[in-house]
């Protein structure tokens, strides 16, 4: 290897299968002119595990550039076709594996885990240059001929799992909508209790009433918002009025508190332990605050009086749940339940 030509980067040296793979910091700057993102520079079997999303790039760039004193990224995995030579800082036993890892500057880079992240690098770089000298950490598996490459990417994918949106939701405390919807949950005695931080969808032996995300899905119904947007201090004393007033009008929800109705009853008997119905509510609420400004708790309470019960069948089936009697929730099925709750509102006196 001619030393004159080569990356170098500090490196950590690993061992997995028996084989040595390399830890290093790469700065920012390094990481679009290193790995290269031109469809016809890869090979046609690499190409369709690695198509790019480019809905994504935008706001994976616009999250570096928002929170340049506060982004996190994870590390970039990386197939290395080229010739590589390690050399430790130390002979010792305790450092021989913290050194200096040489690129040759003609190897092949290929992304196994990591594209997005590297062309959202790209573009922040654009408009934030000074970022070029923050780092990134790569891990680089040695493939020669990249033969490997197709295993590599397959088996960092074969255990990856999701995470459920709720979660997304509760571990976030940059978007003011999620943490004003983790606030109203927690100061609200029914919510509280009844709302599973985790799942996006309860079993029917959950013992929780509400997913995290029914309620936040809602909120942004009730206020017109999308994740990332400004809440005003109206907007929020407005949600938290609405569930407030939602919780204590709903009787099967109070029953359930009281311990007269298990949330298992609830899911089978009434459409209020359903997601449909929730979100439903949103656009109810929404509704009512803008047609009835100085009356609209008023008219919320009148759903204390509307029969939710799957037997209903005249006011839920085709809306809430279909002929089969399984429940719904397109934004078709959210939309006709919310309709048929207005009808029914405006049908009373208050």
């Amino acid at each position: 290897m001619d030393i004159s030509f080569t990356y170098n980067f500090p490196a950590l040296r690993g061992y997995q299968a028996g084989k040595e793979y390399f830890v290093v910091m790469c700065p920012l700057r390094l990481i679009p002119k290193i790995f290269l993102f031109d469809e016809e520079e890869i090979p046609v079997e690499y190409r369709a595990q690695r198509i790019l999303n480019k809905a994504r790039i935008p706001e994976m760039t616009n999250y570096i550039i928002e929170n340049a004193n506060n982004y996190v990224f994870s590390s970039i995995t990386a197939s290395v076709d080229g010739d590589l030579k390690f050399e430790p800082l130390s002979t010792s036993l305790s450092m021989q594996d913290l050194g200096v890892l040489k690129v040759s500057m003609d190897s092949r880079f290929l992304i196994n885990d990591g594209q997005h992240r590297r062309a959202a690098i790209e573009e922040a770089l654009k408009i934030s240059p000074e970022l070029g000298n923050e780092t990134i950490s790569v891990v680089f598996f040695h493939d020669t001929g990249l033969n490997r490459s197709q295993q590599i990417f397959s088996d960092l994918n074969l255990h990856a799992i999701n995470t459920t949106s709720s979660i997304g939701i509760l571990y976030d405390h940059r978007d003011q909508l999620s943490l004003i919807t983790k606030e109203l949950v927690s100061g609200n005695s029914f919510l509280s209790r009844y709302t599973d931080k985790e799942k996006v969808s309860l079993s029917k032996n959950s013992p929780k009433v509400l997913a995290l995300n029914f309620i936040y899905n809602t909120n942004k119904r009730l206020v017109c918002k999308v994740k990332g947007d400004k809440i005003t201090i109206e907007e929020q004393e407005f949600l938290t009025e609405f569930w407030s007033v939602l919780c204590d009008s709903i009787q099967e929800w109070q029953a359930v508190y009281n311990k007269e109705l298990t949330p298992r009853d609830l899911r089978i008997n009434y459409i209020v332990g359903h997601s449909v119905f929730v979100e439903a509510m949103g656009e109810v609420g929404k509704y009512l605050f803008h047609q009835y400004p100085s009356k609209w708790k008023e008219k919320l309470q009148l759903v204390s009086s509307i029969d939710w019960s799957r037997s209903n069948t005249s006011n839920w089936l085709g809306r809430a749940f279909n002929e089969n009697g399984r429940i719904q929730k397109t934004n078709h099925t959210i939309n006709a339940t919310a309709e048929k709750i207005k009808e029914l509102i405006n049908s009373m006196e208050v």
